[in-house]
């Protein structure tokens, strides 16, 4: 074979590699562009549930109840922000001693309202804190 015959053969291959690679980077990208959807649209049902803000909520308002983040997680700004400067009022109080018993009782309502939000059922949680916007208890 000749010099000029191989290096036609050689293009000639070249091609096919690159046609073949350009094929399988298409059919990589429809792949990732399915799979993006579709743990985009897994997302989308996970955070819009009610379960999800249930526990979420629930959890928060038993561990970090004192400072009203799961009032902020609900969707009730200006009651999370009520919980919030009166237990930092608290904190400021707590080196005259009465701060204590303030942070200790909005600690204590978080801690009610967590349970409270775990007890009810998914349908009921959705209506009552959701759908029916009951800030307090």
């Amino acid at each position: 074979m000749s010099e000029e015959s191989l290096g036609d053969k050689a293009k000639e291959v070249a091609s096919e590699a690159a046609d073949k690679a350009k094929e399988v980077a298409s059919d990589a990208a429809d792949a990732a562009k399915e799979a993006a959807s579709d743990i985009k649209e897994e997302w989308n049902k996970m955070t819009n549930s009610g379960d999800n803000k249930k526990m979420l909520a629930g959890l928060l308002a038993i561990f970090l109840g004192a400072f009203g983040v799961h009032k902020f997680i609900l969707g009730y700004q200006k009651e999370g922000i009520i919980m919030l400067v009166i237990t930092i009022v608290g904190i400021v109080l707590s080196c005259i001693g009465i701060g204590v018993f303030v942070v200790w009782g909005v600690g204590l309502i978080g801690l009610i309202e967590g349970i409270m939000y775990l007890t009810k059922s998914d349908e009921e949680f959705y209506n009552t804190y959701q759908a029916g916007s009951k800030p307090w208890f």
